[in-house]
């Protein structure tokens, strides 16, 4: 059985009980967007309960998985209300929290750049094949954002020193070091990385869909309370002067004044 289904944002195709579900705002780098986060919690909703579901991979069409937060919704940030930020914050962790506690494999292919909430969206999957040229990092420090919410799966993986330096360096890492710290199963060739997606998947069937569920049950015990008081608390950062300036600075493509603490 092979289906074909589109949305606005995503591209989301079924075979042989294999869901994938692609990104699709190449034009954007598939910047992540209200719209877009609505759908991917669709989807991931709506298949939940899908018996005839096995394993799931999330792609990037184009050449970037995901580059994090759109630039037009930044652009709207600026005028949230404290309510609105916390909408906002908590509609990231919930998808955030819906792909984790997933219960089948979720596979993310990533081919391009992954960067901040998409490096967030890459390091909720269970496992994350790479070719080289996918990019990696959390520069939400660079415009005055904390990146709160991925940063309680961030600790998870790679432990906290290479968390700080991650998280207050901003800086962008390459697919093999990404592998080196554990946000990276494995790398493969571009021209590899669709044949290491079906040989993981098959690797998957082989085993009981009960044991790898209960399994992912016991990563996600106690994380649902965290998320929701990083999300109050990413929406309260929302308020700070060098957040506003930061994004101020970025969408004006100049270096940011930051204030004085």
């Amino acid at each position: 059985m092979s289906s074909l289904s589109s949305y606005q944002y995503l591209l989301v195709r079924e075979e042989d009980a294999h869901l994938e579900i692609t990104l699709n705002r190449p034009e954007k780098r598939n910047a992540l967007n209200g719209g877009l986060i609505d759908e991917l919690k669709q989807v991931f909703s709506q298949y939940r309960e899908e018996s005839r579901i096995k394993t799931v991979a999330l792609k990037g069409k184009g050449s970037a998985f995901c580059s994090g937060a759109d630039l037009a919704h930044l652009k709207k940030m600026r005028s949230f209300t404290k309510e609105e930020n916390i909408k906002d914050s908590v509609s990231l962790a919930e998808l955030y929290l819906l792909i984790y506690r997933y219960p089948k494999p979720v596979i993310a292919v990533v081919e391009g750049a992954a960067l901040a909430g998409g490096s967030g969206l890459a390091g909720v999957c269970d496992f994350v094949l790479a070719t080289p040229a996918a990019k990696f990092g959390y520069p939400e420090v660079r415009i005055g954002f904390v990146a709160a919410l991925v940063s309680e799966f961030l600790i998870r993986q790679t432990g906290e020193r290479i968390a700080r330096e991650l998280l207050l360096t901003g800086k962008i890492i390459t697919a093999e070091e990404a592998k080196k710290i554990g946000l990276v199963t494995a790398v493969f060739p571009q021209e590899k990385i669709n044949e290491a997606e079906r040989e993981l998947v098959a690797q998957l069937r082989q085993n009981s869909a009960f044991a790898m569920e209960s399994t992912k049950i016991l990563f996600a015990a106690q994380i649902e309370e965290e998320l929701k008081n990083l999300a109050l608390l990413n929406a309260k950062f929302r308020e700070s002067d060098d957040f506003m300036e930061g994004v101020s600075s970025f969408i004006e493509k100049r270096k940011p004044k930051w204030s004085e603490t």
